[in-house]
């Protein structure tokens, strides 16, 4: 399973170097260009975010619940990093950077926040069984097939959390070369319909994006 990571780096070369390398070693890479960072930042709610010193402090302030790993300036020295420290980033990576050592320690930091696998989902009154596999809405048992239960439990983890397309189907089904497919909405039209047969409202295509479990989204 991928986790998603923003990169928040204003230098186009650096950014495409991480990019095509990022992708290779199994993440989905959603890239800020043109100060877009906070919106996608609340957007696509990575698992991680890369960025820039001069825009790290930032992103800590909105989303201090993402951890961040922070490319310093070519020629900053310790006092930055421990000012990146205090501001809340989770990482420091000075340029220029050996690939290797940063992706090993994004590696790490997503090995420390990472939650510990949870048993019993409750989303209103939606209740996935993990265990068991089982699906209930309000009391009622909801027949799902494989991968449109593995779909709603993906969603389900964070069920405000906009999923990108991609993210989904790298995820859900493991693609990786994803070309042009109807899988992903022809599972999650039935998901949905299966859903609210039992008397729940849950699924949501945010148009040109992904999908969400809700479409509310916390403040």
């Amino acid at each position: 399973m991928s986790n998603a990571l923003l990169l928040a780096e204003p230098e186009a070369a650096t950014r495409g170097f991480l990019e095509r390398h990022l992708r290779r070693d199994g993440f989905e890479v959603v890239e800020a260009r043109d100060g877009d960072a906070l919106e996608l930042l609340e957007l696509t709610r990575p698992d991680l975010v890369i960025a820039a010193d001069s825009l790290a402090a930032e992103l800590c302030r909105r989303r201090a619940d993402v951890p961040i790993i922070v490319l310093g300036r070519p020629d900053s020295d310790p006092v930055d990093r421990v000012r990146a420290f205090d501001g809340g980033c989770d990482d420091y990576v000075a340029l220029p950077f050996h690939y290797e050592e940063l992706l090993a320690r994004i590696r790490a930091v997503l090995r420390r926040v990472s939650p510990a696998p949870r048993e019993l989902i409750e989303v209103g009154h939606l209740v996935i069984d993990c265990a068991a596999r089982r699906v209930t809405v309000g009391g009622v048992a909801v027949g799902l097939a494989a991968k449109e239960y593995d779909l709603l439990v993906k969603l389900a983890g964070e069920p405000s959390r906009v999923f990108t397309k991609e993210q989904l189907l790298r995820e859900v089904w493991g693609f990786r070369s994803l070309g042009r497919t109807r899988t992903l909405d022809s599972h999650a039209s039935r998901l949905r319909r299966k859903l609210a047969a039992a008397g729940g409202d849950f699924v949501r295509n945010v148009w040109g994006v992904g999908y969400s479990l809700l479409n509310e989204r916390p403040d």
